[in-house]
């Protein structure tokens, strides 16, 4: 159904409230518009564009709870963290990120990331790769976005087990057992 440009702009500007996280294009989808109109909308709006709006809310949200390493260093944007028990980020691949002959994703990025949140999720000051065992389920490719999820399995004294699945459309693209030094058990 076609809405008004104020009609539009109104329930544009709710549902990006609603969900900071969703794209142009899905936005597009939703209000049966083109991405350009959503942009025009989104810049009169001063609504700034999805990766500042991740940005945003990450810090603002996480800035103070990650211990173990500076927010900025997390490999991906953060988007939710619960220290000791789950943590989630979002990383875009781009040009760089991948080979130029393929544009296949490096695997040291997918890494990079899972490895970075395994990190961030401990609730210590100092938290290290201890060992990991790492699978590679399928070839990650420029423009998608990778979405890690990491879950404590368990915290004994000094060490904590992490668990990160990456996927990309809900198919599993990377999976990760990180063995995670800690410098303190956790106040029981």
């Amino acid at each position: 159904m076609k809405r008004n440009k104020k009609e539009r702009q109104s329930l544009l500007i709710e549902t990006i409230q609603d969900n900071p996280f969703i794209t142009d294009e899905d936005l597009a989808d939703k209000f049966s518009v083109s991405v350009q109109t959503i942009r025009l909308d989104r810049l009169e709006l001063s609504i700034p564009e999805l990766r500042e709006r991740i940005k945003h809310v990450a810090e603002k949200n996480f800035e103070d709870e990650v211990k173990s390493l500076p927010i900025d260093e997390v490999i991906g944007e953060m988007i939710d963290i619960q220290l000791d028990s789950t943590a989630i980020s979002i990383f875009d691949v781009k040009e760089e990120h991948v080979f130029k002959r393929n544009k296949i994703a490096r695997g040291h990025h997918l890494f990079a990331q899972a490895n970075s949140l395994a990190v961030a999720v401990i609730n210590d000051e100092l938290a290290l790769t201890a060992k990991a065992n790492i699978h590679f389920t399928r070839s990650v490719k420029q423009g998608e976005r990778v979405i890690a999820k990491a879950r404590v399995i368990s915290i004994e004294n000094d060490r904590t087990k992490v668990e990160v699945i990456s996927s990309v459309n809900n198919e599993c693209v990377f999976k990760g057992e990180f063995d995670m030094f800690r410098s303190h058990s956790p106040e029981q």
